[in-house]
């Protein structure tokens, strides 16, 4: 650490007496959330939006130091969009799409993450992380003033859970002493190290890369680079085996360094060891001021279950991956996405409980899938032996060349939303329509004249229909499907017939809660939608 210019900023939730610590028995709560960062704070929104009374508990009072996760997807930002926070966290970051790719002292290639128009959000932005949580949080203050059912408990750390078979019983300590309290459901959230998971006696399985890798945000005095990502094998400044820059709001910038794993990471920390790397790289006419650095080594991991009765798990501390291709925080928040819905359909009474395995089967399979994605790129970036350094360094000559060998360069590819291909909740694809919006897919964006698609899905389940009728609602055991019509003047760029349509001339389309297709035909039929329905609910 060098200066602590995150975390005097956002002490976001200081301890305050709750009524629970006066209550002489343990109160119930039906969703308890054990950790305050981005992904229990996001969780604790999407269900106090809907109602569902939740409590956060953190041992800290607001954010911690250092910016962290800084490369916030598309992806993340529509989800954000849906819980009223996206435009702050747009307005705030740096926008980029453009990466490029340099070996020693020449650049390989260049790259474009958003070629197509047609979208609200870019691929991505840079916002460091106490920004995006702090959105989160003044979300919260505005849903808790409009009645959202929200606490958020700073200086309470959950010291024991005692999980029943219809509750768990959590004791707490907090500065003016312990108390206890029950909970319907909990959910872990509290990050890599999950003292939740020690609890239970859970653990991780994967791999530990033998690499250590050094960040270092700084704030330029003179604005010397532009805005897009920088990737170096092998850089010709000797900072280190590979180097990665990315511009962040107010004039920070983060710097981060392969520097091995035989290294005394004590030295390294020191500030003039940090400094030389950072001179070498930027030449000696960029004046800096160090803001924040870590030493961070690259593990692929996951908990072999993401549910465990009544105990869930998200982001970190069900899964964890190397920050390269920035799979980390945005999976976590795809996370959300996927459980609220359906644990709030479960408390509602909605849904079978058998609904919160389905969370398991998809966000392990969207787990492995970034844990595939990341190891490859860990492999690339760090080769484990001579002939594959051989081969990494041919694959980049050529790629420097010839068009058909960048596919294969991987300095971390970055974070697209999962696909939930042969799961259970996806019902029938009965439309030839294209292969980005089949059953399990993540709705796309699109124009619809002054505003965009996604605006209009998303929080409930909605039959959406192209160039076709349906009735403005449809009740299937005690759930509503909305209606939402497109006709194709609505398509004036044509982006929603590319992205639904394709070669069909209308379609009807049922989309879940978390904008994924559950299902689409080529025609309103009242019974397969009822059907559909039952399967994304779980109950059939």
């Amino acid at each position: 650490m060098i200066h602590d210019r995150y975390s005097l900023a956002f002490k976001l939730y200081p301890y305050e007496r709750n009524a629970d610590q006066d209550s002489a028995t343990p109160v119930r709560h039906p969703v308890v959330i054990v950790g305050g960062g981005p992904i229990g704070v996001a969780t604790a929104l999407d269900l106090g939006l809907q109602g569902i009374p939740v409590v956060v508990l953190d041992d800290h009072e607001g954010i911690g130091m250092g910016s962290r996760a800084i490369c916030f997807a598309k992806r993340t930002l529509e989800i954000a969009d849906r819980y009223g926070c996206g435009k702050p966290m747009l307005d705030k970051g740096i926008v980029w799409n453009l990466g490029k790719v340099f070996h020693d002292d020449r650049k390989v290639f260049e790259f474009n993450l958003l070629p197509e128009e047609g979208h609200k959000y870019p691929a991505f932005i840079n916002l460091q992380q106490p920004f995006f949580e702090k959105f989160i949080v003044d979300r919260v203050r505005k849903a808790q003033a409009a009645g959202a059912p929200i606490q958020l408990r700073g200086k309470n750390r959950v010291d024991q859970v005692t999980v029943r078979d219809d509750h768990v019983v959590l004791d707490i300590s907090t500065p003016e002493g312990t108390y206890t309290i029950e909970a319907d459901w909990l959910i872990g959230c509290d990050g890599a190290s999950s003292p939740l998971r020690g609890m239970m006696g859970l653990d991780f399985e994967g791999r530990v890369f033998q690499d250590s890798f050094l960040i270092a945000d700084i704030k330029m005095l003179n604005d010397s680079f532009p805005t897009e990502r920088w990737f170096w094998f092998e850089p010709y400044f000797k900072s280190g085996a590979s180097t990665l820059l990315h511009r962040q709001p107010d004039d920070v910038w983060r710097v981060d360094f392969q520097i091995g794993w035989d290294v005394d990471r004590k030295e390294e920390m020191k500030e003039e060891n940090i400094r030389r790397r950072l001179d070498a790289m930027l030449g000696p006419e960029v004046s800096y001021e160090m803001v924040w650095s870590s030493i961070y080594t690259f593990q692929c991991k996951r908990m072999e279950r993401f549910r465990h009765g009544r105990v869930l798990f998200a982001g970190d501390a069900a899964h964890q991956v190397s920050p390269f291709g920035a799979r980390g925080a945005n999976s976590g928040i795809q996370d959300v996405d996927n459980l609220g819905w359906k644990l709030g359909m479960v408390l509602k009474g909605q849904a079978p409980e058998r609904l919160l395995d389905t969370y398991d089967e998809e966000r392990t399979f969207g787990a492995d899938e970034n844990i595939l994605n990341s190891t490859r790129a860990t492999d690339f970036i760090t080769p484990k032996s001579k002939i594959s350094h051989v081969f990494r360094n041919a694959v980049l000559d050529l790629a420097e060349r010839h068009a058909f060998a960048r596919p294969l360069v991987n300095s971390g590819r970055l974070s697209v939303p999962c696909t939930y291909d042969g799961m259970s909740l996806n019902g029938e694809d009965a439309l030839p329509g294209p292969a980005r919006t089949r059953p399990g897919s993540p709705c796309p964006d699109a124009p619809l004249g002054d505003g965009f698609l996604l605006s209009q899905l998303g929080n409930d389940f909605v039959i959406l229909t192209i160039n076709t009728d349906a009735p403005d609602t449809l009740q299937e055991d005690g759930v509503t499907a909305r209606h939402v019509a497109v006709r194709s003047e609505d398509d004036t760029s044509g982006a929603l017939a590319e992205r639904y349509l394709g070669d069909a001339s209308r379609a009807v389309y049922l989309i879940r809660p978390d904008q994924h297709v559950a299902a689409r035909w080529d025609r309103y039929d009242e019974t397969a939608i009822r059907a559909a329905m039952r399967t994304a609910c779980a109950k059939d």
